[in-house]
């Protein structure tokens, strides 16, 4: 790329971020669809709070 050179010290490093950011986020789109988009962490996450309301529905009724 001969005009990249050509470029000021903050445009080159806005083209090289939004590269790297566009990379990153290619190789993460297409770990999910391989992996068949499932997010353990945020099942896991999503049953944690589920059981956190029903023990504070249930203290809440046993207080009551």
């Amino acid at each position: 790329m001969a005009g990249f050179g050509s470029l000021a010290p903050k445009t080159r490093n806005l083209v090289v971020a939004g590269g790297l950011s566009a990379f990153v986020l290619g190789v993460y789109y297409y770990t999910m669809r391989a992996v068949g988009g499932t997010d353990e962490l945020q099942v896991a996450i999503d049953k944690f709070e589920e059981m956190k309301k029903k023990d504070a529905g249930n203290s809440s009724n046993a207080g009551s």
